[in-house]
This record gives structure tokens, sequence and C-alpha cells, in this order.
């Protein structure tokens, strides 16, 4: 038995009563207490709850920390992940994965990029699974030179590095720069 489960079995003064100020249902309440949470997941799931997150998704975000033994403490990633309209099943997904905090970020900016959603969950799904995909940061450099989405995807899907991004996103910015500024003679009637 891990540490983590032996020492969560029972928390005899845990206090439930934040959970009922916050507006969750006495049986989301009742399923947080078989989870044996503690009073620094109890807060965790209030701030949760006060971002607009459902209670079963409460639940389930505990339950899939509690699965990779150690408490929830990612409220702060997961209420970023819903707050930039990521669905529960796709914040669930990567709490399942155990990287709420090592992605969260990534994936608002993904999303402030201007990404569809199905590139951004190709791009998640790839970073759940340690397959090399472009920083998001470059990702956003390639999109503002003008590069379309799906040969962003292309360049991901061949193994693309940043460095690769950079020097590429570098070179179409410097053409951008200098597109127009050729020397042009205007020929025209003399007085």
């Amino acid at each position: 038995m891990s540490a983590f489960v032996a020492g969560c079995k029972s928390h005899p003064l845990t206090d439930y009563r934040p959970l009922d100020k916050a507006g969750f249902w006495s049986s989301s309440i009742e399923d947080l207490k078989t989870l044996h949470v503690g009073n620094a997941e109890i807060a965790q799931v209030v701030s949760l709850k006060a971002a607009g997150v459902s209670d079963d998704m409460c639940i389930s975000l505990v339950r899939a920390a509690h699965e990779h033994q150690h408490p929830f403490a990612s409220a702060t990633s997961a209420a970023k992940l819903n707050a930039a309209g990521f669905s529960d099943d796709q914040i669930l997904a990567i709490a399942k994965n155990d990287q709420l905090d090592a992605l969260s970020e990534d994936a608002v900016m993904l999303r402030l990029v201007g990404l569809s959603d199905p590139t951004v969950e190709l791009i998640l799904k790839r970073r759940m699974h340690g397959l090399p995909t472009i920083s998001s940061a470059q990702i956003g450099r390639l999109k503002n030179t003008g590069l379309p989405e799906k040969e962003i995807l292309k360049r991901i899907e061949s193994g693309m590095t940043d460095a690769q991004a950079d020097a590429e996103a570098s070179a179409r910015e410097k053409a951008r720069a200098h597109a127009g500024t050729g020397f042009v003679r205007v020929r025209g009637r003399r007085r």
C-alpha cells in the first residue's frame, strides 16, 4: 500500500462545511467523503466550484489524482482549461494522464493562438504521449507569419524541432519584412 493511500484512509478532523457553502449537492459531498479528501483538497475543489466547474467534474478530477497516488492540487490548472473553453472530457483526459499542471498553460496558449479544436487536441495528445511537438510559442510565430494551420500540422507530424521552427519563422518574418520594398522606377512625362 502506498504512503498516500495509507495516510488518507481517514481525516477525522476534515471540515466539509466549505463544500456545502460552495453549493455542492449533498450526494457530491458524500462522494468526496468516500474519496477521503482532506482540508487542502476541499479548498482546491471549492475553488474549482467557484470557477464554474460541475460537482461531477470536481469529483472526477479528485479521483484521477488519487489514481495517480497523490492528492488533488491542480484546481488552478483545471480552472484555466475550463475558462479557455476546453470540455470536461478534454480536461479529464489530461488529468487521467496526470499532466494537468504540466500541460494547462500550453493548452491555453494553443487555444489563444487560434488553432482549431482538432489541431489543439492532436497537439495535446502528442504531448501527453511524449511525442516531439513544436512549442506553442513557435507555433504562434509560424501562424503569425501566415503559415496555414494545415502546414503547421505537417511540420509537427514530421517531427520538426523548436530550433527548426525558429529558423523557419525567422526566415518567413524576414521575407515578410522585405516584401514590397524593392525599388520601382516610375516613368512619366517630364514637364
